[in-house]
């Protein structure tokens, strides 16, 4: 069996223990003292195993999107983000034609059923629009702004194969309640983003089973003392997961320790929504078909609104861990079980426990990746 020999490891229910840990069959077996296992590290001084990082909220990476409509730039994408201790995400689509969502779509639907063998997994499509408002577009195409119905739902989640995890929609936009209510029956999580929302419209969403805050503060009616808008709804409401971007550009560190002092320890998920400029240089690229230029690593449309990050995981991690000080395995929590439950996935991913998938991030003491494992499988070593 493979595994880890006395090391520091992050186990569901003890913390940050130094024990050992052993993998059979993609899954963990056994935690205990001195187990009898081949190593995946052998190096261990100074190294921390946690769980592999979930990443619900990504359009791309390494000069993939997940709007590219090529299975090839899908596997791009999910070697990519392994660097970065991701073992799972979520391909992210965005607002465009239903006729190129609906080719995303297929892609990585195929991707999903070619049982790859390189990469973080993909568990299913996190698809951001076109369901928004008008007045909150962000870096999203206006063109392409679709009314919310049920039948271009459904048109959309045949494509996937089914395969459609969460839905960001602005819920104040006539047809959302239906399309929420549909989702919801579904088992489909209803994120609210890329929306003029008052109060009032998110109790309405989140009664109706609304339960996910697409990229807290960004594309959302903001906070104000007479009307606390989007932004003071996803603090106030316990109910709702709020996705944080913790790159200090989109997010700085006071709102994020804002974020996380208001919400329950696990209704806080740290996302990338990086695009496919991560890992390449300064340049200019694309964002779902879209001009993005990255300067000094800020993406933005030629009229300077901030689109995607070319953030990653582990330094997201980081960043929340010393900058707003954090305590550590809260923030690994965040990146880590937070969106396995919010994604319904925690039962088999999300923490290191014995019988889940043997997902783990191998850390130095600056954060940075020394190993990914997926389900057993090394994906990734530098």
């Amino acid at each position: 069996m493979k595994g880890f020999k006395n090391i520091k490891i992050y186990v569901e229910g003890k913390g940050i223990v130094v024990t050992s840990l052993a993998v059979d069959n993609g899954k963990i077996v056994n935690i205990g003292d001195d187990l009898e296992v081949e190593e995946y590290c052998p190096s261990i001084e100074g190294y921390l195993v946690v769980p592999g990082f979930i990443d619900q909220h990504i359009h791309g990476a390494n000069g993939a999107d997940a709007m590219d409509g090529d299975i090839k730039k899908v596997n791009q994408l999910a070697v990519a983000v392994a660097q970065e201790g991701t073992t799972s995400f979520l391909p992210t689509t965005m607002t465009q034609s239903p006729e190129n969502i609906i080719k995303a779509l297929t892609a990585i639907n195929e991707y999903m059923h070619s049982n790859p063998s390189t990469g973080a997994k993909v568990l299913g499509v996190h698809l951001e629009g076109p369901y928004i408002s008008t007045d909150f577009i962000g870096a999203q195409p206006l063109e392409y702004v679709q009314k919310p119905t049920v039948e271009s739902f459904k048109r959309y989640q045949e494509a996937s194969g089914d395969n459609i995890r969460i839905v960001s929609l602005a819920p104040e936009v006539e047809g959302s309640d239906e399309l929420i209510k549909y989702l919801v029956d579904n088992n489909i999580l209803v994120s609210i983003g890329h929306t003029s929302a008052k109060y009032n419209d998110v109790e309405k969403a989140v009664l109706g089973g609304a339960r996910n805050v697409t990229h807290t503060y960004n594309a959302q009616k903001p906070l104000h003392h007479r009307e606390i808008g989007t932004v003071g709804s996803a603090l106030l409401i316990d109910d709702l997961n709020c996705e944080l971007i913790c790159d200090t550009i989109h997010v700085s560190v006071p709102a994020i320790r804002l974020v996380i002092k208001s919400k329950p320890a696990d209704k806080v998920t740290l996302i990338t929504d990086s695009l496919e400029a991560k890992y390449l240089p300064d340049g200019n690229y694309e964002l779902g078909g879209q001009a993005v230029v990255v300067i000094n690593g800020e993406a933005r449309l030629h009229n300077g609104t901030l689109a995607g990050s070319v953030l990653r995981m582990n330094v997201a991690v980081k960043n929340v861990h010393q900058l707003a000080g954090i305590e550590l395995t809260k923030v690994l929590d965040m990146a880590s079980i937070n969106p396995a439950k919010n994604i319904g996935v925690d039962k088999e991913r999300g923490s290191i426990k014995v019988g889940k998938y043997a997902d783990f991030v191998v850390l130095d003491e600056n954060f940075d990746v020394v190993m990914t494992i997926s389900e057993g499988r090394v994906i990734y070593q530098r």
